[in-house]
């Protein structure tokens, strides 16, 4: 039964954003045709068959069952519904073939347009109701490299600071992941090691080797401080009590508290620890449970260790936050796509289909909520315009280099080609759609 729920629950995420990211795309689409006076036959949100449809004036309104895109069917202009019909006549004044190239131009690219300027509203939106919270990069005093991880292997040593990265020194903790930072060409950590200033290289599959290995995250800089012991547990036996900071676990010295955790799980016996508690040094044993490697204590918070600050926006600001984090999205998954295509990053790891989206939907409204619903809304609809405007046929991208062509060489490609290359494009796209969800598929189920 639980099952049962969580599918139906993803999917009704999944198709209430991808609702709002077509309808807002083809939005676009039928406006910019009815601004210039194009007559417009269909406004379809889903493919057929439909479930919905009703005509006002000379436009049907259709939602169709399938609701992975939709379509404006614009009068003399081949699309997906791949009906010709139209060239046995002569061009009327309210079809898309007989305006300026100019017009057609900003009528097919309108809807990839509204998509950007919907991820605007979304971000800016975001900015102004719950304004960001953030970890000032001087609270973050040091941080706990693991033997044998990927911060280790580029260089970083436990008890850096890292201060910046592309060698650029950064304010906050989480503009060291912005997507268009981490997804750079050459990508560089800046650390501060004994006061001196180090920019250290990563390697071409960072960003694939980063799925697995965490890297950098706030909990490798907790201190190794005690907030919670669990009652009789093997540290209550052992005498610690909230507040104490482990300094050394069997003979090692720790001072965070990944550091602890991992020599705990570590030890089959019993492990010495050392602990600082107002001021004095007390020795002490703990034997960690046997099956679950644990000692029963919790380690601090965020919010006890780190200056986490709320920063606040009024509207101007927002709407300037909006187009900051479009721009800084929208670079990433471009540099992120070109890594894909140079082979700096697996194809079949980070290419994701409607499974893949669906799945991240829910996860980012299970973790965050209505606002993590935003947050993918928006990031999907910056990738959805970037997706439409690849040179494909059937795309608007294949359409806007039809209409390149016919502005440069002043010749409308035949239909007959356009026919053609309309079928190879919607064949090509049917193929990759089956193609991600398989890998979806294998990459969900294993």
């Amino acid at each position: 039964m639980e099952w049962i729920i969580s599918i139906s629950s993803t999917l009704l995420i999944f198709i209430a954003a991808i609702f709002i990211l077509v309808t807002v795309h083809e939005l676009g689409h039928f406006l910019a045709a009815k601004f210039f006076n194009m007559r417009v036959d269909r406004f379809s949100i889903g493919f057929p068959p439909n479930i919905f449809g009703i005509k006002r004036g000379e436009t049907e309104y259709v939602i169709g069952a399938t609701p992975l895109g939709g379509y404006v069917k614009i009068a003399g202009m081949i699309d997906e519904s791949m009906d010709d019909d139209f060239t046995n006549h002569e061009p009327k004044d309210d079809e898309f073939r007989s305006k300026p190239v100019w017009q057609r131009i900003i009528v097919i690219t309108a809807g990839v347009i509204f998509n950007a300027i919907l991820a605007v509203i979304i971000y800016a939106g975001i900015a102004l109701h719950y304004g960001e919270d953030v970890i000032p990069i001087d609270s973050i005093q040091g941080v706990y490299v693991a033997e044998s991880s990927l911060a280790e292997e580029i260089g970083m040593q436990t008890g850096d600071r890292v201060i910046g990265i592309n060698g650029r020194e950064v304010e906050y903790f989480n503009q060291l992941f912005s997507p268009s930072a981490i997804t750079g060409r050459d990508l560089t950590f800046m650390i501060e090691r004994d006061g001196e200033v180090l920019n250290l290289s990563t390697p071409p599959n960072f960003l694939d080797r980063l799925a697995q290995d965490p890297f950098l995250s706030p909990e490798m800089a907790m201190p190794s401080k005690v907030s919670d012991v669990l009652e009789d547990s093997p540290a209550e036996l052992a005498g610690l009590k909230p507040g104490d900071k482990v300094i050394k676990a069997g003979g090692e010295e720790i001072s965070f508290w990944v550091q602890l955790v991992n020599k705990i799980q570590d030890t089959e016996e019993s492990l010495s620890l050392s602990v600082q508690r107002n001021g004095e040094i007390i020795n002490t044993s703990v034997s960690p449970d046997p099956e679950s490697r644990m000692i029963g204590i919790a380690g601090p918070t965020h919010s006890d260790v780190f200056q986490i600050q709320t920063l606040t926006y009024d509207f101007s600001e927002s709407v300037a936050m909006g187009f900051t984090r479009t721009n800084d999205t929208f670079f990433g998954i471009i540099q992120g796509l070109t890594k894909m295509v140079s082979g700096d990053i697996s194809v079949r790891d980070n290419l994701g289909g409607p499974v893949a989206i669906a799945n991240v939907t829910r996860e980012a409204t299970d973790t965050r909520g209505l606002l993590g619903f935003w947050e993918i809304t928006a990031f999907l609809s910056i990738t959805l315009a970037i997706m439409n405007m690849l040179p494909i046929p059937a795309l608007d991208g294949g359409h806007f280099m039809f209409l390149v062509y016919e502005g440069i060489t002043r010749r409308e490609p035949s239909q007959k080609v356009k026919m053609a290359l309309q079928q190879l494009g919607f064949i090509f796209l049917i193929g990759l759609i089956i193609l991600v969800t398989f890998n979806d598929i294998l990459r969900t189920f294993g």
